[in-house]
């Protein structure tokens, strides 16, 4: 799959969060942000020419980025690596739900990392 496919997948999956922030579905919003982040980092991994591990979690991305492109150590600053967190868990029933200004927060955060790989590519 090229690097465009996957920028345009991880905007579909921005768009599905702010409808489910804008629906009152945090817990779906935060998601589908942690969703568009991977797939953002994940681009930029098949831009580079470099594998696609078969993984949720933004630091271990990060990572890989990072060996190719040092700045990718300011996602962490942006806190791009907490997003892992609404991986999986958030999907199915639990005691924690997603606060609505979390939620607002993980789109925010999706947003800059958009911003952040496109000036890469």
């Amino acid at each position: 799959m090229s690097y465009e496919r996957w920028i345009s997948k991880g905007e579909d999956d921005l768009r599905l969060a702010e409808l489910a922030l804008e629906n009152g579905i945090y817990d779906y919003a935060a998601f589908h942000a942690q969703q568009a982040v991977e797939k953002f980092l994940k681009a930029f991994l098949v831009k580079a020419g470099k594998p696609v591990p078969r993984t949720h979690d933004i630091a271990y991305l990060i990572e890989l980025c990072k060996e190719i492109d040092p700045s990718f150590e300011r996602l962490y600053d942006m806190n791009a690596h907490y997003l892992s967190d609404f991986a999986v868990e958030v999907r199915y029933p639990s005691y924690y739900t997603v606060p609505k200004e979390i939620a607002a927060e993980a789109i925010e955060t999706a947003r800059k990392v958009l911003e952040f790989v496109l000036e890469r590519i």
